[in-house]
C-alpha cells in the first residue's frame, strides 16, 4: 500500500486523504470498505507528514548570510 504513496506529491495525497476523510464523515460505507478507507488515509496521513517534515528541515536549511544573501547549509 505505502509503495505507491511514493509516486504521489503531496498534493496528491492530501487531496485524496481528504476525499477519504469526507467519504467516511458521511458514513455511506460498508465496515469493511470503511476499514480499507481509514488504513489508506492512515498511510496518506503519514506520508504527508513525512513530506512536510522534509520541507521544514530544506526551509531550516536556508540561512541568512551577514551581507543579507540567503544560502543553503547541508542538512545534517
Amino acid at each position: 500500500m505505502t509503495d505507491d504513496l511514493t509516486n504521489l506529491s503531496f498534493e496528491e495525497a492530501l487531496a485524496e486523504l481528504e476525499a477519504i476523510v469526507r467519504q467516511l464523515e458521511v458514513g455511506q460505507l460498508r465496515l469493511e470498505d470503511a476499514i480499507t478507507a481509514y488504513e489508506r488515509g492512515a498511510a496518506l496521513r503519514q506520508y504527508c507528514q513525512k513530506k512536510l517534515d522534509e520541507a521544514e528541515a530544506r526551509v531550516q536549511a536556508i540561512v541568512q548570510r551577514a551581507d543579507g544573501a540567503l544560502e543553503t547549509k547541508p542538512m545534517d
